[in-house]
């Protein structure tokens, strides 16, 4: 994972893939690749130190060179690596599983707000997340919501809508309604 995000961290600085572009064409020096690339001798150090150590550049006798089968190795596994996936729990059925893999992210959270009748297969998942015989304020419902998406308004009214959750009429308490109490 370290080697990883090394690799991303590589990548996604600018001065660094200017650096792997000019080394690209031809091997240099450091004081080359900062003069070229208009960098402080300090930063041309530094950036050419950290490719340096995850191995996209050696150096032999003051002179960098790209290591392009280290960087294509490093670039055909991190970024071919399958991304992971929202694993939706046992015993769902299995059109719930889809609808869930489909709008989840992998952390759980909602990737798209989806419209009926989907909606109430995200809703069934997320009063998973409140308990039965708890009172809950508005502010601890748009709490517990916002780590799944930021419209807490929407899913808040959505699940008093479904008879999920019930309120008190100015919005002070909120509580899990017991199945066949809808």
């Amino acid at each position: 994972m370290n080697e990883m995000l090394d690799f991303v961290k590589a990548m996604s600085d600018p001065n660094r893939l200017r650096i792997i572009g000019l080394l690209s064409q031809k091997s240099a020096t450091r004081v080359e690749v900062a003069e070229q690339l208009k960098l402080s001798p300090k930063d041309s150090l530094t950036h050419l130190g950290f490719l340096e150590f995850i191995g996209v550049v050696t150096q032999t006798d003051g002179v960098f060179t790209l290591n392009n089968d280290k960087l294509a190795v490093l670039a055909k596994e991190k970024l071919a690596e399958a991304r992971p996936m929202y694993v939706p729990a046992e015993g769902l059925d299995e059109k719930s599983q889809k609808i869930l893999k489909a709008h989840l992210n992998a952390d759980g959270s909602i990737k798209q707000i989806p419209s009926s009748p989907k909606l109430q297969v995200i809703l069934n998942y997320l009063i998973e997340f409140f308990e039965f015989n708890k009172n809950y304020t508005e502010k601890e419902v748009n709490t517990i919501l916002r780590r799944f998406n930021e419209d807490t308004a929407g899913l808040r009214r959505d699940l008093v809508d479904a008879g999920m959750l019930a309120r008190e009429s100015n919005g002070s308490r909120y509580w899990r309604v017991k199945e066949g109490n809808k």
